[in-house]
């Protein structure tokens, strides 16, 4: 039912306006209480839970940054069977992103093109979301990705992630310091060592008992994941998350004229699987065993979800996929992980 509608609705829409829509309808969830009763429904019927960042996850599948990007719906998607939830990219200076259009779909590919620019309403706002909710079992485990305020020079950043990072550790299961969109002029810049050591570090100072991750993204040389990687471990850091989106577009199906006519961007979902492996692969082989690696990047169905975590990561993300399969994507690959995990 849901290709079809994607097919002939969804597809006529601009692609934010589609989300929009969607988005919606997991916000009225959540107003409307009827995210415990409709979990109940996608969640995983036998234990297949994950410990890590010292939280118990439910499920290892979990629902990467972007799509919840001011924390607004995290039971609606909660409900849809989600594991944990990653909202954000939050700024510490609430900005609009860049102009439209900035969200592309290329269905042949079963990929995205993204240059939202880290749009949100600010790091803050998204916090007293979060403070409302409060800590019960009924709600997923619930991340926080924290970026560059567009408005700050990158010389200045580090003083931007802090406050940011103040205003997010306090309600955060763990948080995220995005170093890796393409979108925010200079940030992939901050993934330098001697930028991002100290980067790091504020952050981890300033991140009370919330556990501190960093975003890297798939067009580092294998050189400096490693590097990266042996970063995170001196600097303490409680995991790695692997990949963002992507600048490349080798390896396409749709028409190479068309994908340049959109413009820059990162690209998202099947076309991404195989570097993200590798990425994972390299930072597994790096770190401590005990150092938590969630894996996102062309997750399709529960077989992909098994390989990231036979390959060492000890979560995983999707979201493109989600565009194209729909709401019931989560509730079918919490069903495969119940029939391929021991």
């Amino acid at each position: 039912m849901y290709r079809l509608l994607f097919a002939l609705v969804f597809t006529r829409i601009d692609p934010e306006r589609a989300h929009r829509l969607a988005f919606r309808v997991l916000q009225v969830v959540q107003e409307l209480g009827l995210a415990p009763l409709i979990h109940r429904l996608t969640a995983p019927r036998r234990d297949i839970s994950v410990t890590a960042l010292g939280r118990r996850f439910e499920t290892p599948f979990g629902l990467a940054a972007g799509f919840d990007k001011d924390a607004k719906a995290p039971l609606g998607l909660w409900a849809l069977g989600f594991g944990h939830v990653e909202v954000g990219t939050v700024t510490a200076v609430p900005q609009p992103g860049n102009p439209r259009p900035r969200l592309f779909r290329l269905v042949s590919d079963r990929a995205l093109i993204n240059r939202m620019g880290f749009n949100n309403q600010g790091a803050a706002a998204a916090a007293n979301r979060l403070r409302r909710l409060g800590y019960t079992a009924r709600r997923p485990v619930i991340g926080v990705n924290i970026g560059k305020s567009r408005v700050v020079e990158v010389e200045d950043a580090l003083a931007d992630y802090v406050a940011s990072t103040e205003a997010a550790a306090p309600v955060a299961d763990y948080l995220v310091v995005n170093v890796s969109s393409p979108n925010t002029p200079g940030l992939r810049g901050l993934q330098e060592f001697d930028r991002l050591a100290p980067l790091l570090a504020a952050v981890k100072g300033h991140s009370a008992q919330a556990p501190v991750l960093v975003k890297i993204a798939p067009d580092l040389t294998d050189e400096q994941v490693v590097t990266i990687a042996r970063l995170a471990v001196e600097a303490g850091l409680a995991g790695i998350v692997a990949t963002n989106t992507t600048t490349s577009r080798d390896g396409l199906v749709t028409d190479a004229a068309y994908v340049e006519s959109l413009g820059p961007g990162g690209l998202s979902g099947a076309p991404l699987a195989k570097r993200s492996l590798e990425v994972l692969a390299l930072v597994r082989a790096t770190v401590p065993d005990g150092l938590c690696i969630i894996s996102v990047g062309g997750v399709r169905t529960a077989d992909d979800v098994v390989d990231r975590l036979r390959a060492g990561a000890t979560l995983v993300q999707g979201y493109t996929e989600f565009i194209y399969s729909g709401p019931l994507w989560v509730r079918a690959i919490n069903r495969g992980l119940e029939r391929l995990l021991p």
